[in-house]
């Protein structure tokens, strides 16, 4: 991926950071972990997945044995909370990828045709709903300058990944967070 930033500031370690910028697969991986554990934890995935494995390439995690894969998952420490779901996400993640998208995860955006056909592409990977598109989407628009005709009609208003730049405003939009979820859970008692 053509790059406008050298890294995204999720996780407090460059290297892991640089991953996110440099390489898609990592970027949709790390969303695809980012549920039910720290934007740190999820983010950094990519990163030790590619270590464990030696590389980090759709077809190969695609293709290879579920029990192998959800045993690199559980190695300590675990790459997730929940270990198994998550690696057969994630392979699912890759099966795609490696399938539809011809091993090129950056592909799912470069070849999209406008704002809603990127937001379909990205809602027909395994792992990514509603928020999380709309997360990608707009880190693809304001950090590495995505353009498309129609990107304003998918495009989140409410703040996302794509604002933090910085370990200072990741702390804010987790804060926010957590106090929106709070919000929600408090007006449904």
């Amino acid at each position: 991926m053509t790059t406008a930033i050298d890294r995204l500031p999720f996780t407090g370690d460059e290297a892991a950071d640089r991953l996110l910028a440099e390489r898609p697969l990592a970027l949709l991986i790390g969303f695809a972990l980012d549920q039910q554990v720290t934007v740190q934890k999820a983010f950094s995935g990519p990163l030790e997945l590619q270590q464990r494995l030696g590389g980090l390439d759709a077809r190969a995690i695609a293709g290879s044995d579920a029990g192998q894969l959800d045993a690199t998952f559980r190695e300590r420490p675990a790459l997730h909370r929940f270990p198994g779901s998550m690696a057969g996400k994630v392979q699912a993640l890759c099966a795609v990828i490696s399938d539809a998208y011809d091993n090129d995860a950056a592909t799912v955006w470069t070849g999209a045709t406008d704002g809603p056909d990127l937001k379909r592409r990205l809602l027909g990977l395994p792992g990514i709903g509603e928020m999380k598109a709309a997360s990608i989407i707009a880190i693809l628009v304001r950090r590495f300058g995505l353009a498309l005709p129609g990107l304003d009609g998918v495009l989140p208003t409410h703040p996302t990944l794509a604002d933090v730049d910085s370990a200072e405003a990741l702390a804010s939009y987790q804060a926010g967070k957590r106090a929106r979820k709070a919000e929600a859970r408090a007006s449904e008692d």
